[in-house]
C-alpha cells in the first residue's frame, strides 16, 4: 500500500502534469509491482489529514517488534485533490500492473497577467518527516523550472550519537543531500543527479521509439474501426500477428569521486498498445461522455510489458515479462543471471484482483438487446474514474528457485486501508516464516 506521502506526491505529479512513469529509473515499474512488493513487517498504524488542499499532515506508529513512530508534514503550492481513505480509488493505492501511457510533452501552467504584469508562480512541493525516537529527518524539496524541467533535493539528517563505534572510526555517515535534475520533453527524458555525501554523479537517459502523442488530444475510441482512426505509435512499421507496441530503451552511468568507483547499466523497455486511458496527468474523461464508455471496452490484445537489463560492470542481467491475462489477472516471470559467478534465480508472480459480485441488472444486457432464443450473455465491467469502484481487494502472490514465498492481501475495510501479509523460506525448518506483518491506514480530508 502507497504511504500517504507517496499519494499527495503522485496526486501533485498528476496536477502540475508532471509524467513520473517517463524515466528511466521507472522502466521496471510493472514487473516490480508484482515481483516486489513490499510486506508489512509487525503491526503498523498510519493516520493522515488533509485540512485543506494545500498541507497534509501525517502519523505513523510501528507498535511492533519494536515502538517506534513517525510525523510528516507535506505543503504544496496547488490545490490538491486528496481523497480520503474511503473514498479514494483503491487502484491509486496500490502498487500494480499497468500499461504505460503513451509518452507526451509536458505542459505548462497557464501565464496570469495582473495589471500587465506576470503573477503565477512556479509549483513546488515540500516534504518532512521526523522519526521518533531516532530522531532522523527526512525532507523533500521539488519544483517545476519550466514546463519541461523539474528539480528536486532530497535530505537525510541522522543524529551521530547513534552510531556504532565501527561506524564513527571508518568516518560514516548517514547524513546526506542528494540532488536531481529531470528534464523530459516526451521522446526523450533525462536525469542528473549528485549526491553531496559520497561525491557521486548520475546521469540517466530514456528514449521513447515512435511519434509523440498529442496532450490537447483525447483519449482514442478504441471500438472505432482501423479506417478511421489514426495509426498510433509504431504502428505503421507493424506486421500481421504478435504483439503490437512500442519500444523504450535507455541507460545510466554514475561515478563517485570519494569512493573511485562507477558504474554502468543498460535497459529496454516494450510496451504493447493501446496505451493505458485516460493519461495519469490528464483529467478522466465525463462519465457520460462516449470516451469513458470506449475504456470500459476489453483490450484488443493482452496488456503486455517486457522489459531486460543489463550490467556489463557487474556482469548482471535481468529479464522480466508481464501480461495481464484477464480482467482480474495478471502474471510476471523474471529472470536474474551473473555471467561472471553463474549465480541465478527465477522469480514468478502474480497479482489478482477481487470483486463485489455484480447486480443482475449490471451482469445482464437489457432484454431488447438480447438475440430471440438465446440465453443471456454477461458484460465484463470495468472500473473507470467515472462510477464507484467494485474492486475489493488485491491478492499479489510471488515465489522464487531460492525458496522465498511472499503472499500479501491488500483491501479496504469501512473507511480503513488494510494490508496483511507474510514472508516465508522454505529451506528452513527452524524458522519458515521469516516475517508477518499487519499495516493499517487511515486519512481524512477536510
Amino acid at each position: 500500500m502507497h504511504p500517504f506521502a507517496s499519494y499527495v506526491l503522485r496526486s501533485y505529479y498528476r496536477a502540475t502534469g508532471w509524467n513520473e512513469d517517463n524515466l528511466f529509473s521507472n522502466l521496471t515499474r510493472s514487473s516490480d509491482a508484482i515481483l516486489d512488493f513490499s510486506v508489512p513487517r509487525g503491526l503498523n498504524l498510519s493516520i493522515s489529514k488533509a485540512p485543506n488542499g494545500l498541507f497534509n499532515t501525517s502519523y505513523s506508529m510501528n507498535a511492533m517488534p519494536s515502538l517506534n513512530g513517525s510525523v510528516g508534514y507535506i505543503f504544496t503550492s496547488c490545490n490538491l485533490d486528496v481523497k480520503s481513505s474511503g473514498g479514494v480509488r483503491f487502484k491509486d493505492m496500490v502498487e500494480r500492473f499497468k500499461v504505460y501511457d503513451q509518452p507526451r510533452r509536458p505542459e505548462g501552467k497557464e501565464e496570469e497577467w495582473l495589471a500587465g504584469e506576470r503573477v503565477d508562480t512556479r509549483d513546488y512541493l515540500l516534504y518532512g518527516r521526523l522519526y521518533l525516537p531516532t530522531g532522523r529527518l527526512d525532507a523533500l524539496y521539488s519544483t517545476r523550472l519550466s514546463p519541461t524541467l523539474q528539480a528536486m533535493v532530497a535530505a537525510i539528517s541522522d543524529p551521530r550519537s547513534n552510531f556504532s563505534s565501527e561506524k564513527r572510526s571508518r568516518g560514516d555517515n548517514v547524513s546526506n543531500v542528494m540532488f536531481t535534475l529531470q528534464h523530459d520533453v516526451g521522446k526523450w527524458c533525462s536525469e542528473y543527479t549528485y549526491g553531496a555525501e559520497d561525491g557521486m554523479w548520475g546521469v540517466r537517459v530514456l528514449h521513447n521509439f515512435g511519434r509523440l502523442g498529442n496532450p490537447a488530444e483525447p483519449p482514442e475510441d478504441l471500438n472505432s474501426s482501423p479506417g478511421t482512426r489514426p495509426k498510433r505509435v509504431d504502428e505503421e512499421e507493424a506486421t500481421g500477428g504478435g504483439l503490437k507496441g512500442r519500444v523504450s530503451a535507455g541507460a545510466e552511468f554514475y561515478i563517485s569521486a570519494k569512493e573511485r568507483s562507477a558504474g554502468v547499466s543498460t535497459g529496454i523497455r516494450f510496451t504493447t498498445l493501446p496505451d493505458a486511458t485516460p493519461p495519469s496527468f490528464q483529467l478522466p474523461p465525463p462519465s457520460s461522455s462516449p470516451l469513458s464508455q470506449s475504456s470500459r471496452s476489453p483490450p484488443s490484445q493482452p496488456p503486455t510489458t517486457i522489459t531486460a537489463l543489463f550490467n556489463p560492470m557487474m556482469g548482471h542481467i535481468q529479464a522480466a515479462y508481464a501480461a495481464r491475462i484477464s480482467r482480474d489477472l495478471s502474471m510476471c516471470s523474471r529472470f536474474d543471471f551473473n555471467v561472471y559467478s553463474y549465480d541465478s534465480e527465477w522469480t514468478m508472480g502474480a497479482e489478482w484482483w477481487m470483486r463485489r459480485a455484480a447486480s443482475k441488472h449490471e451482469d445482464e444486457p437489457e432484454p431488447s438487446l438480447i438475440p430471440p432464443g438465446q440465453p443471456p450473455v454477461p458484460v465484463p465491467q470495468f472500473e473507470s474514474h467515472g462510477t464507484p469502484s467494485d474492486i475489493r481487494g488485491v491478492v499479489k502472490a510471488k515465489i522464487s528457485t531460492k525458496n522465498n514465498v511472499s503472499l500479501m492481501w491488500e483491501g479496504r475495510l469501512k473507511q480503513m486501508l488494510v494490508s496483511l501479509g507474510f514472508v516465508s523460506d522454505l529451506s528452513s525448518r527452524s524458522k519458515p516464516i521469516k516475517a508477518i506483518g499487519l499495516e493499517l491506514s487511515y486519512f481524512s480530508t477536510g
